[in-house]
């Protein structure tokens, strides 16, 4: 195993329903695997608000005791990747920790959209009924504003695309624990994905992790405090 990814230094999160992550022992780094398929165990999840429920889940709650990297993935991560295989899957990671990068997507493509994630497949009728949120358009620039102050941008370029990506720690602790609190609560808030904010979700991840405090809104135990309240918590 290269020094730039020995144990201690890299830790992997991987968001689960039912997909064989056998390829976890191949790929040779500490895992935390959340189990969303609904067998019992000590990390299983409700199967919830997507990946970026998951991802938000361990952001909140393993706060702030980070390793140096973390790697976010879903349970068969290799659709999305050039080669399809652990080895690449392993290079990508060592190249990130080697070259110090903040925040590294994964997958073999980007996302462009505007504030309504357009273009964006969710009307192709050959899909209907493979999401909740069929039919609508993606709240990008509205979970944006909920999230981050200032400007709403025009157009997102979304590098963590299908929530695979490695952030520093330093990265991650740029925002107060009450803001992945809140991200974990806007997902809650929309358990089916129905109004698509899952999706929204994989369009900004390069945000939450571009290490700007500037964009940090103040009001994160405010908004958190009225969702709950709104779901009688």
């Amino acid at each position: 195993m290269p020094p730039s990814t020995s144990p201690g230094r890299v830790s992997v999160v991987v968001a689960r329903f039912r997909e064989d992550v056998s390829w976890l022992e191949e790929l040779g780094l500490p895992a935390v695997v959340y189990d969303k398929s609904g067998a019992p165990g000590p990390n299983a999840l409700p199967n919830v608000g997507r990946e970026a429920h998951t991802y938000f889940w361990h952001l909140a709650y393993t706060y702030p005791d980070f390793a140096d990297y973390t790697v976010f993935l879903q349970g068969s991560p290799f659709a999305h990747l050039e080669w399809g295989a652990v080895a690449e899957l392993q290079k990508l990671v060592t190249d990130a920790v080697r070259s110090e990068a903040g925040f590294k997507g994964l997958a073999r493509y980007r996302l462009r959209c505007d504030g309504l994630g357009r273009p964006h497949d969710m009307l192709d009728p050959a899909k209907q009924g493979q999401w909740a949120g069929w039919g609508k358009d993606i709240p990008v620039a509205g979970t944006y504003a909920q999230l981050f102050q200032g400007k709403v941008p025009e157009t997102f370029i979304a590098r963590g695309a299908a929530g695979l990506f490695v952030v520093r720690k330093e990265r991650i602790l740029v925002r107060p624990r009450e803001f992945y609190l809140l991200g974990l609560a806007l997902t809650e808030a929309d358990p089916r994905d129905e109004n698509n904010t899952g999706h929204a979700l994989e369009r900004l991840w390069q945000i939450v992790f571009n290490g700007s405090p500037a964009i940090n809104r103040d009001d994160y135990a405010e908004q958190l405090a009225t969702l709950q309240a709104r779901r009688g918590r």
